[in-house]
């Protein structure tokens, strides 16, 4: 059953889910049961680093586009207005 949840959270990239399945590690003690969690936990790492790896990147383009916008804005004035 954990084998089966752990092959759902990598297909649907829930890092929510693989999270709480790392948690929660059971032991194995079938061989062939221990090389597919290797396999398995390997391609859940791969898919951590690429996730984090697409966060990193989304965030300094969003920093770019944040910067850009404010380099188009026209400059504010500081008036101080004493008649009123």
């Amino acid at each position: 059953m954990w084998l089966k949840k752990l092959k759902i959270a990598i297909i649907e990239k829930n890092a929510d889910a693989l999270n709480a399945l790392m948690d929660d590690i059971p032991k194995f003690s079938n061989a062939d049961d221990i090389q597919e969690v290797i396999f398995l936990l390997k391609e859940a790492t791969d898919l951590v680093s690429g996730l984090k790896d697409e966060t990193a990147s989304s965030m300094k383009q969003m920093k770019k586009n944040i910067n850009f916008l404010k380099s188009t804005q026209a400059p504010k004035i500081g008036t101080l207005d004493i008649k009123s």
